[in-house]
């Protein structure tokens, strides 16, 4: 096939290389892991290109779940090679018979007609992975044989879905670039960070379901405090000639939030989920072109959207999940004519119970806390350089947040760093790194012996490290022990749980599960005991 001038950045060439790598070595649903801004768009569009000349005839069919990234994936293909036949799959539009290259909605693939229509697919690419866990994108993946040999490639800018099961859909994650990387290299601009604290909104009132707060009662503490007010006079104050986004947790608020920028003297328009696709397409327009200084939208834009003038972001919407955060504030990180950073306005209210996250989240790596003024960057370099002054370093790379975030598995971590599995009261597995390198060794501590290593004691790559201790722990632990989303560990803490605690000196947070004080004493436990031993140098 004819190559064109749309030439890949070395990083996607790197992803698109690694890929290719793992499905030659036998694995076949592997994800690449790029920040919003990279380009993983155009990573796919290459590597469907370049797969096609290997498939035997067979085609590439390409998986999303909302209009915008439909069109974006069709539109990105062409402009990789103009000669695709691309066809699309959604709703009324069927135009699969002659396509080299078939785009399709997960929604209309869900229809089993639909689905069995389409043949001789020798790839699959997912856009947006971190949903793949949920059941008709397993159905879907299922049909077209991502478990019986068929290669899958799965892009995301963060594989921390909350609810689980990604560890089941995705063998490995193959490649990943951090947002810092991308600042560094100058792919993405840096991005500065202030808080907006609403003394009147009580986060604590705010109850938690599926590991986040629950959307319809944070807008109703939002608009009850006077957040949006507040929300509109910073703009105002700091990014008053700053085209921008705000991220919201209900239709109401973002319609809220619009008019109380308007009052302000700041030209707003809401954008929703529900809302008419011509409307919303217009109100997309009118922004892109200057007219709409910002958008305010309940988490619709959260993919897919691409207007890289955006240089504020102001999440009205606060979060528990590292992977929301990244996902709303990367919509402010591209580059673009006259734009020299993004700003993050971060709407804060009175929490206790809560641990939100914040813009020290959009790195994988310990850059420790964001600090007013200072740019991530800035507090990255800041911290690096007082890690370099500590003998033992604490950094933690984005691979090993991710791989761990996205296991089925129980994984916790000791006060120092080390990563373990508990097995039962008398056992756990642990990972001992090598000084000065990435690789890993597997250990296990018993009461009775000790630590020690397994026969074939080999330092491995962390993917290869944390697969071969999983597994162990499947073989020596029943699997209510072990995994992460165990039933019990939603309930409430029992008596005798909360007075070991109490024995210990471990202070337990209002509204933990069984699971949370659970994880509480294991870190203390397990931490003691490693504190004691003398670990060989791995």
């Amino acid at each position: 096939m004819t190559m064109t001038a749309f030439k890949p950045r070395p990083y996607q060439v790197d992803a698109i290389e690694a890929l290719r790598k793992g499905w030659a070595d036998g694995t076949n649903r592997l994800a690449v892991v790029l920040p919003t801004g990279a380009g993983k768009t155009v990573v796919f569009s290459h590597l469907a290109h370049r797969m096609l000349d290997d498939l035997g005839g067979k085609r590439v069919l390409v998986i999303a779940h909302r209009e915008e990234l439909i069109e974006q994936a069709a539109s990105k293909l062409l402009a990789v090679d103009p000669m695709l036949r691309v066809g699309i799959v959604k709703a009324a539009r069927d135009d699969h018979a002659d396509a080299d290259v078939i785009v399709a909605s997960v929604q209309t693939l869900a229809v089993e007609k639909r689905r069995k229509a389409i043949r001789d697919i020798g790839l699959i690419i997912v856009d947006e992975c971190h949903h793949a866990a949920a059941r008709t994108y397993m159905e879907v993946l299922a049909h077209f044989g991502a478990w019986d040999g068929v290669p899958v490639a799965g892009f995301t800018a963060t594989m921390t879905r909350t609810d689980g099961g990604l560890a089941e859909v995705w063998e490995d994650v193959v490649f990943r670039l951090d947002i810092l990387d991308m600042i560094g290299d100058g792919y993405l601009c840096d991005v500065r960070g202030k808080r907006i604290t609403v003394d009147t909104l009580d986060l604590d009132k705010v109850k938690t379901r599926n590991g986040d707060l629950v959307d319809g009662q944070l807008g109703q503490a939002l608009e009850d405090s006077g957040a949006l007010d507040a929300i509109a006079k910073a703009y105002v104050d700091h990014a008053a000639d700053r085209a921008g986004v705000v991220f919201t947790p209900t239709v109401a608020t973002a319609q809220a939030a619009a008019k109380a920028l308007e009052a302000a003297g700041i030209s707003a328009a809401p954008v929703w989920g529900d809302m008419g696709r011509d409307e919303r397409r217009a109100t997309l327009a009118r922004y892109t072109a200057g007219e709409v200084q910002v958008l305010t939208n309940c988490m619709v834009l959260t993919e897919g959207f691409d207007a890289p003038h955006t240089s504020c972001v102001v999440v009205a919407r606060p979060t528990k999940s590292p992977g929301l955060y990244v996902q709303m504030v990367g919509r402010g990180l591209r580059l673009a004519d006259g734009k020299t950073d993004a700003l993050l306005l971060d709407v804060m209210g009175a929490s206790t119970k809560h641990k939100l996250a914040s813009m020290v989240d959009l790195t994988a790596r310990e850059v420790g806390e964001a600090e007013e003024g200072k740019s991530l960057r800035e507090v990255a370099e800041k911290h690096a350089a007082a890690e370099k002054r500590r003998v033992i370093a604490a950094r933690v790379e984005a691979e090993e947040f991710n791989l761990f975030g996205s296991s089925a598995i129980r994984w916790l971590r000791t006060g120092d760093g080390t990563w373990f599995i508990r097995l039962n009261s008398a056992m756990f597995l642990f990972l001992q790194r090598d000084a000065g390198t990435r690789l890993y060794r597997m250990r296990r501590w018993t009461e009775a012996h000790g630590v020690h290593p397994p026969k074939d004691d080999v330092a491995r790559p962390l993917p290869e490290a944390l697969a071969w201790l999983e597994q162990q722990a499947k073989v020596l632990a029943p699997h209510a022990f072990v995994a992460r989303q165990a039933r019990w560990r939603s309930g409430q803490p029992s008596a005798k749980q909360l007075g070991l605690c109490r024995r210990l000196g471990l202070p337990v947070p209002r509204g933990a599960s069984a699971g949370d004080v659970a994880d509480l004493i294991d870190q203390d436990r397990v931490g003691r005991v490693l504190g004691q031993l003398i670990l060989p140098a791995a």
